[in-house]
């Protein structure tokens, strides 16, 4: 049984994402703890090699079959180094492979300071074998190390080994194997001929390299992008590439870091569908943000593709606009630079929809924790962002959460907001709608109505404990009734990623979306039942694909149809996470809407400059 280190700190910040491809809607503060003390003195370094090669250490299954163990005099090359975060070491390989493909012959040797040797030197490590889990807790995979390391350099400038060529010759299409009696693929022996994440395995730590490949995934704020190492993964329309089931993810996707410090090299600033021309070459890491990553020696020469961020059609007079956008924890103390780039969104890329419904609207002060639930200060500032824009000056309604209850960062006591603009659309004011109390039906025929405008969905149930609950709200355009409901279900937070160790991985989270979506379901239903000409528009972020047994539960019986499954297939995305293009915003119809001219508008998940994580949706229709 091998026994897992204490976690290192890798970053101060951990992404609350769609783990099995990709998300949180959010980033959530996470105490870490402190860095390690700076290590003792390095022991006297080996004298001449030892009985084993990385080979040997690596073995043919995940976990070493050293593990735990001392090893002396280890030969090798070091191939690159990481001398800055908390993650310092080297990687070596071994220059005379073994004839297995399933060994490598690459290893990290953890320093914890700063390394000692530069590429191109021979040299020899003692040290233990250790299996560091970066993500232990949350299913990651491990990466072998030698750590406590004692080095000698037996010479320098020696050649590098040939670096393999990670492309669609070589990446296999089937991406995991099935889990060994322990639910985990940790002691199934690799097989890097038919799986991928079997194939990556079989290189750790050893040099791979990519050719003009194209960036699916934007650089973020830690200097990391993803490409497409394999060419048969699904594109869509605009470079990237689709999400489209949980039985196929794609193969080909890396993450690509590179060694040096951006204080001493730029990392390139890319969008999706731009080019890492010419050769790309480094050791092949694996890391919980990101699974197996190339961390580049070498970077190829970034080939600009000038993405456009996306301007919707215009409604027409008789057409009924109505968006959702997820603004990404928007407050007060926020830049302005975000409220005008986001305004800008709303104005110019959206066309300034008559209805708006917001998710991730923060209170007055934001993240601090003092009892604050009021956010008119939040809605207010947008507003007369909007209106510099040379949009509309909207009105809006809201329901101030209880304090805590809702999930999101801590204080921030994130809500759903309508936006309507009043010379366009009339919001039914009816009173009775708190935190706490449930909106319901009332009438039959054309009297049907809410108890209460805005109302919240079932607010007191545990389906939405620590989550947001529905805000619904009646609106009248034409002489036309419209019930609309701003959503933003629980996020992916807590799942296991699609490159986890324990296969296939375990959607905790879903659980509770799939309780969310019926409960809203039957609500919709509830309205059809007392109208069956009700007009319903369900839209927001849901957190879940289109495929998801949550989206099956919110359709059941036909009560609602989701629009995202209309339009063609390259373009089914709103969120970009792990490489992967996927949908994660929905916007819904019942059945009396027929008409819905609807459109996912690309402005920010696929730029490395962005307002917010998620791309906002828009539809057109004629009640």
């Amino acid at each position: 049984m091998t026994t897992a280190p204490a976690p290192r700190p890798r970053r101060a910040l951990l992404r609350a994402a769609i783990l099995p491809a990709g998300l949180a809607a959010s980033l959530v503060l996470v105490p870490l703890p402190a860095a390690s003390a700076a290590p003792a003195a390095a022991p006297a370094g080996p004298t001449e090699a030892g009985p084993l090669r990385i080979h040997d250490i690596q073995g043919t299954t995940r976990i070493s079959p050293q593990a735990g163990k001392p090893v002396t005099g280890v030969p090798g090359v070091v191939t690159g180094v990481r001398a800055y975060g908390s993650s310092k070491g080297f990687w070596m390989q071994d220059p005379n492979p073994d004839a297995d493909p399933a060994t490598s012959e690459g290893i990290f040797v953890y320093t914890g300071g700063n390394p000692t040797v530069k590429a191109g030197d021979s040299v020899l490590v003692s040290g233990k074998v250790t299996e560091y889990y970066p993500n232990l807790s949350g299913g990651s995979q491990s990466v072998t190390e030698i750590t406590g390391p004692a080095v000698t350099v037996l010479s320098s400038g020696n050649p590098l080994p040939a670096p393999v060529v990670v492309d669609t010759r070589n990446i296999p299409g089937t991406y995991t194997p099935p889990a060994g009696p322990d639910g985990t693929v940790d002691s199934v022996p690799l097989n890097p001929e038919k799986y991928a994440l079997d194939f990556y395995e079989s290189l750790e730590g050893m040099l791979v390299q990519v050719k003009d490949v194209r960036v699916i995934q934007a650089t973020d704020k830690y200097n990391e992008l993803w490409v497409a190492a394999d060419r048969q993964d699904q594109r869509s329309k605009r470079g990237g590439v689709l999400y489209e089931s949980y039985a196929e993810p794609n193969v080909g996707r890396l993450m690509v870091q590179q060694q040096a410090p951006v204080s001493q090299q730029p990392f390139p600033v890319a969008n999706v569908g731009d080019v890492l021309t010419g050769t790309t070459t480094g050791p092949l890491d694996y890391n919980q943000f990101g699974g197996y990553t190339l961390v580049a020696g070498t970077m190829g020469t970034l080939q600009d593709n000038h993405l456009q961020r996306e301007v919707t059609a215009k409604a027409t007079d008789r057409e009924l606009a109505i968006a959702t956008y997820n603004v990404e924890n928007l407050a007060p103390g926020n830049p302005d630079a975000k409220f005008a780039e986001l305004a800008q969104g709303i104005v110019t890329n959206l066309r300034s929809p008559d209805i708006v419904a917001l998710e991730e609207i923060q209170d007055d002060n934001g993240a601090k924790s003092d009892g604050t639930v009021d956010a008119s200060q939040t809605v207010a500032k947008f507003i007369a962002a909007i209106k510099a824009a040379g949009g509309p000056a909207y009105d809006w309604r809201s329901i101030d959460p209880q304090d805590g209850k809702d999930g999101g960062e801590p204080g921030g006591n994130i809500r759903q907001v309508f936006l309507f603009n009043p010379q366009r659309v009339s919001f039914t004011d009816i009173p009775g709608g708190t935190a706490t109390s449930a909106v319901d039906v009332a009438g039959a025929g054309a009297t049907t109505a809410l108890t209460a405008s805005p109302g919240r969905i079932a607010p007191t149930d545990e389906a939405w404990t620590s989550s947001r609950k529905p805000l619904v709200g009646q609106f009248t355009f034409r002489g036309k009734k419209l019930f609309v409901i701003a959503n933003h279900f629980n996020s992916k937070g807590g799942d296991q990623g699609i490159d986890s160790r324990f296969q296939a991985p375990a959607r905790s989270s879903e659980l509770q979306r799939v309780k969310q979506a019926t409960i809203e379901q039957a609500f919709v239903a509830k309205l059809l039942a007392a109208d069956k000409e009700a007009r319903v528009v369900s839209l927001g972020d849901f957190n879940d694909y289109q495929f998801s047994p949550a989206l099956a539960a919110l359709t059941k019986d036909g009560v609602l149809r989701d629009l995202v499954n209309e339009l063609p297939e390259t373009e089914q995305y709103s969120y970009v996470y792990q490489g992967n293009s996927q949908v994660l915003d929905h916007i819904l119809v019942s059945p009396e809407v027929g008409y819905a001219k609807y459109d996912v508008v690309h402005i920010n998940a696929e730029f490395a400059q962005q307002a917010s994580d998620h791309d906002p949706q828009v539809v057109r229709i004629k009640p």
